[in-house]
Parts: C-alpha cells; structure tokens; sequence
C-alpha cells in the first residue's frame, strides 16, 4: 500500500544498492506524471538487462579471438625453432645431408600446420559466432523497442480511463 512507500524507501536508502532503487524510485508512484518516469525507468531496466545478455552470451568469444590471433605465430615459433634445430644439426655433423636436416624441417612444418590448425577453425568460429550475436543483439533490441511500444500504448490507454 501506499503507506509502506516511506517505510520502503528509507529502508532500502540503508542498504548499499538501494541507493539504486530509490533514485528510481524518486520519480513517483502511481498518477499519470509518474507514467513517463515509469516508463523511462523500464526502458532502463531493459536495455541493461539486454546488455548483462549480450555480455553473457559473448563471454568466451575473447578464448576463439586470442586461439585465432595467436596460433599462427606459436606455429612460427615451432617453424623457426625446427629450423634452428636443423641449423645445429648441421653445425654439429658439418654434413648438409638431407638426413641432418629433414627432422628439424619436419618439425618446423609440422609446428606450422598445427598452428594453422588451431587457428583457421577458431577464426571461422568466431567469425560465424559474432555475425549469430549480431543477430541476436537486433532481435533482443526489437523486441525491447516493441515492448516498450506495447507498454506505452497500454500505459496512455489507462491514462484515459
């Protein structure tokens, strides 16, 4: 009822996040000058609502973005570190025969190949996965736009009652 307003309000200005509630809240209760206070306030609630989604539903895009930047360059590391084997393969041996050299070159390629491996399946993935959010995020920010038409036309309807 109307008469526990105070009564709530001064409890939640006590609380830590009630400071939230209360601004809010501030705008008023009830009457027709609240209703586009009201309504301010439910857009509010819905956009960040759709954006704690969005940031839950992106939360470990960052793991494909960093396995697909990156991969490619660990697999350069094992490419330059097979070929340095070779390089000290032959110092070693002083031979340049194809059997000092071959296994650090098949390390290096195989380093590289593992790299892209990793990293083509990423970058489609967060490719394809970024364009499905795009998507995702236009569908939720419609549908909070017709809600909040939806609301708006019922809150002006009762206006007039």
């Amino acid at each position: 009822s109307r008469g526990d307003i105070p009564i709530i309000v001064h409890r939640a200005e006590e609380a830590k996040l009630g400071v939230v509630w209360v601004c809010g809240a501030r705008g008023g209760f009830g009457g027709p000058e609240s209703r586009v206070g009201i309504g301010d306030r439910i857009d509010r609630v819905m956009q960040i609502t759709l954006d704690r989604e969005m940031d839950r539903t992106e939360k470990n895009m960052t793991f494909l973005a960093t396995t697909g930047s990156t991969a490619p360059f660990i697999g350069l590391f094992g490419t330059v570190w097979g070929i340095m084997n070779s390089f000290q393969a032959i110092a070693i041996s002083k031979n340049t025969s194809l059997a000092v050299v071959a296994p650090g070159i098949a390390e290096a390629l195989f380093a590289t190949a593992l790299g892209l491996l990793a990293a083509i399946p990423a970058v489609v993935a967060f490719n394809k996965l970024s364009k499905d959010m795009d998507r995702y995020a236009g569908r939720l920010d419609s549908f909070a736009g017709e809600f909040s038409a939806i609301l708006s036309r019922e809150m002006d309807g009762k206006e007039g009652d």
